[in-house]
């Protein structure tokens, strides 16, 4: 029996029954792909440049690289940077020669571009540059930080989006269409199962033929679906851009005094496994840097939820984690103190090595004393509120204002006392 009889006979996945036949049918990138977007604009011109196709895992990707490839005429070549390497790429590039040489052209699609090393990325250009392939990458990193300056430079890139409720609930009523029968769900079950999914039509797709085959006919509340369904893990990499990205999100929360934000993101980096350390780390910066002496108590508020993480470990310890990440929201904001420092910084790489002034120098031997070091000097405690207003600023150096405490929390305090003594100051000259 012929070979193809029997691939014809074996199951085809749903997945690949329900892959998009053409552009219009792909779901969520209607940006791109919409008669102003910049692939909808291209394909109306039949111009098709190199792209990088930046986005999360089942956005369709693959699908549109395919289904460009289609539209334009170019032969479609798919690579998986996982699993290819310098021979592959010579082989392709060979073909693709040949085929230019008889009339047609290719569309290399690299799927996992950022896998390639630097090297392997700099074999790509000199065929991008004279045509012989037009380039496709898909990756799931950030093209700044993963791909060559020199291969972006000869790509566009293009910002595919995670696929958001309408996209997933239009995705799911093509699976049913396509089973002939709807899903065992009630209305929170469809809802649960939309988040299962965290915008991955693929993902999503697999879902729901799990729950096809799974002899279940009462719809399915959310609970029940949860128990029957593996639930995905949050994406999320340590060692990627996601990291930078939530702990962004937690800061920024913080400094918008968002609470429930906060909360939220401190949650999403502890689900995906992120050492809580790194957070305490994070939010002792954050009580320096954006509250200051607005409120003092912030910064030994942090430093002990950190020491309480170290005694107690997980996930006891993520509670007083948790706590100072309220504190915080919930505290006066201000960034005097990181704006006085880089002030004083900016203002001692200007003036350079000037020397104290005499008056403030200690005398230690006799001739110092001779020399006049603390010649002049007056004690603060014996002057008049213990404020002598004395210019302890370089000789040379005009006195500057670095620290501009906020009319907020315990700075507004502070604020009262620098302006009291700058009156005593300006008084006794």
């Amino acid at each position: 029996m012929p070979a193809e009889l029997f691939s014809s006979l074996a199951p085809v996945p749903l997945a690949e029954r329900l892959r998009p036949r053409t552009l219009g049918d792909i779901l969520g990138q209607a940006h791109l792909l919409g008669a102003d977007g910049p692939l909808g604009r291209m394909l109306a011109a039949r111009r098709l440049g190199s792209l990088v196709l930046w986005g999360p895992p089942g956005c369709g990707k693959t699908t549109i690289a395919r289904l460009l490839a289609e539209a334009v005429g170019l032969h479609f070549e798919p690579l998986s940077a996982v699993f290819s390497g310098v021979a592959d790429l010579r082989k392709i590039f060979e073909a693709a020669r040949q085929r230019r040489r008889d009339g047609r052209g290719t569309l290399l699609f690299v799927d996992e571009i950022h896998r390639f090393n630097r090297a392997q990325q700099d074999g790509f250009l000199p065929f991008v540059e004279d045509g012989t392939v037009t380039l496709v990458g898909a990756t799931t990193e950030n093209p700044s930080f993963e791909l060559n300056a020199a291969l972006l430079s000869r790509c566009q890139v293009m910002v595919l989006r995670r696929l958001d409720e309408a996209a997933l609930a239009t995705l799911l009523g093509r699976v049913e269409a396509t089973l002939g029968r709807a899903l065992p769900l009630d209305e929170t079950g469809r809802t649960a199962l939309f988040a299962m999914a965290d915008g991955d039509g693929r993902y999503l797709i697999g879902l729901a033929e799990q729950l096809a085959q799974s002899g279940e006919t009462a719809p399915l509340a959310s609970e029940m679906l949860t128990r029957l369904l593996q639930k995905r893990a949050p994406l999320y990499d340590k060692a990627q851009e996601a990291h930078y990205n939530l702990i962004s999100a937690l800061h920024k929360s913080l400094r918008g005094s968002d609470v429930d934000a906060a909360l939220y993101w401190l949650a999403r980096m502890l689900e995906g496994g992120e050492d809580p350390k790194y957070v305490a780390r994070r939010l002792v910066r954050f009580a320096a840097e954006d509250i200051g002496m607005a409120d003092p108590q912030a910064l030994p508020q942090t430093l002990a939820a950190w020491e309480t993480y170290d005694r107690l470990g997980s996930p006891e310890g993520e509670l007083a984690i948790a706590q100072a990440v309220i504190y915080l929201a919930t505290a006066p904001k201000s960034n005097a103190a990181y704006t006085a420092l880089s002030a004083a910084r900016r203002a001692a790489r200007t003036h350079g090595s000037l020397a104290p002034p005499m008056h403030i120098l200690n005398a230690p031997t006799r001739l110092m004393k001779e020399l006049g070091y603390g010649k002049g000097y007056a004690y603060d405690h014996d002057a008049e509120d213990a404020f002598s207003g004395q210019n302890y600023f370089p000789d040379g150096m005009a006195r500057e204002e670095f620290y501009r405490p906020v009319e907020r929390g315990f700075e507004r305090e502070v604020l009262k006392r620098l302006e009291y003594w700058k009156k005593l100051r300006d008084r006794r000259g």
